[in-house]
């Protein structure tokens, strides 16, 4: 399918049905798979053949839809997992281990900052956080002897920050590691961080991706670019045998283009077991098979819902890379060029009051901790996700209490332009 456009792919790709099959990616729902004689099961454990064997580390409906999102992004290889916490963490710890370090962007979802800063901590794992506004000279010196890899988010959620991919690339191979990044809010569709200089690109495919709040999941797509082995010494897990598998060396027997996936798959699926289930990944193939349409269609919302939110006095400031206002307008307009997402944050004027009366007037957008849905949805962290915080707290998170997260689905502008009229329109009475 790599000669295909986007648009084709994300309708045909992973899955191409033989004679008399199936013509829509088969659901397997089975823990475990028969074969003939243990010496065929044998291969399996030894890495020796391709196949399956128990559906925590693999399973066909799962190895489809992969296989299409590694498409989709132009890698080589790719996994599904049971929620995009799990997809970056596996990333993540698949390369650095107990005295190994990380840079990453501060500007990254809160719960992946946690991961990293409390619970990765704890693993032995320290972490330097930068600015994505950094310079060249700020990221550099981020670095350390034992610093792993570089992570960072196309867009930030919530704050909504625009990575630089290009500049982390850069700093990231000048230290012989490779660039994460969690494309999420723009989905391949519209940035391919592969192509910019990514190595490895994460999913929480709960959002965009399904669409449709039905499914949690989240994937990992190798770029299949990065040459492990010339930076051996860094990573002994990909480039020194794996005993627990006989002795192999991923970096050698899968090369570049399947060493990192097979490990993640082998060993972290194998003893961690953050599996998405097959419905799950069926769900999320029907997401994806409208992927292509829906996108610009959230972008073509968000625009219009960010222009008209400039204009309105009850507003301190619209947080949206596709205004001309915007700080993050010129880098968004380079790797995303047909817009990024139908995310929008603002601040009212009136603080925790006004928002809390904004949210209550809301008709047609729903008040929801998700994002990035057909639906339209809003959310004040003050009054919710970041509730036991005061506002001096809030302030310092970035997250003052009159800030919404608004995210703009497939309804009609001019509906959602309305409600939003209204509910600002309550604040003044």
């Amino acid at each position: 399918m790599s000669n295909y456009t986007m648009n084709t792919k994300c309708v045909q790709a992973g899955y191409t049905p033989g004679n008399g099959e199936p013509r829509q990616i088969p659901i397997v729902q089975s823990t475990t798979f028969k074969y003939a004689t243990s010496e065929d099961m044998g291969k399996l454990f030894d890495l020796e053949a391709s196949g399956y064997f128990y559906s925590r580390l693999q399973n066909p409906t799962n190895d489809y839809v992969a296989a299409k999102i590694a498409e989709l992004e132009g890698g080589t290889a790719a996994m599904l997992t049971g929620s995009g916490q799990a997809a970056n963490f596996y990333a993540m710890f698949n390369i650095c281990e107990a005295g190994g370090h990380i840079v990453s962007s501060s500007s990254i979802y809160g719960g992946t900052f946690n991961l990293i800063s409390v619970t990765m901590a704890k693993m032995g794992i320290s972490v330097t956080f930068v600015s994505p506004d950094c310079t060249e000279e700020e990221l550099n010196a981020a670095f350390q002897e034992n610093t792993k890899l570089v992570f960072g988010e196309t867009i930030a959620n919530p704050v909504l920050t625009v990575l630089d991919i290009e500049k982390f690339a850069k700093a990231a191979h000048a230290h012989g590691v490779p660039l994460i990044v969690d494309n999420t809010f723009p989905t391949p569709v519209n940035c391919r961080p592969i192509e910019w200089g990514a190595d490895i690109v994460t999913h929480s495919t709960t959002k965009y991706m399904d669409g449709h709040g039905a499914a949690v999941g989240g994937a990992i797509v190798d770029g299949g670019k990065f040459d492990w082995m010339a930076h051996a010494d860094k990573f002994p897990g990909l480039c020194t045998p794996d005993e627990s598998y006989h002795g192999i060396t991923y970096a050698e027997k899968f090369g570049k283009e399947g060493a990192f996936i097979t490990k993640a798959t082998s060993q972290l699926m194998r003893d961690l077991g953050s599996v998405q289930s097959p419905q799950s990944a069926f769900i999320l193939n029907l997401g994806l098979e409208s992927l292509h349409v829906r996108m610009p269609r959230h972008v073509e919302n968000g625009q219009a819902v960010a222009e008209f939110l400039e204009q309105h006095p009850q507003l301190t400031y619209v947080n949206y890379s596709g205004l001309p206002s915007n700080k993050y307008y010129e880098v968004a307009k380079k790797y995303m060029p047909n817009g990024g997402c139908g995310v929008v944050s603002f601040e009212l004027k009136g603080g925790r009051k006004a928002a809390e009366i904004f949210m209550k007037n809301l008709k047609l957008a729903a008040i929801e901790t998700h994002v990035a849905d057909a639906r339209t949805c809003c959310l004040n962290p003050a009054t919710s996700t970041h509730r036991q915080m005061n506002e001096e707290q809030l302030i310092a998170a970035g997250v003052p209490a009159g800030l919404v997260r608004m995210s703009c689905g497939l309804e009609d502008k001019a509906d959602l332009i309305a409600d939003l009229a209204q509910a600002l329109a309550a604040i003044e009475e």
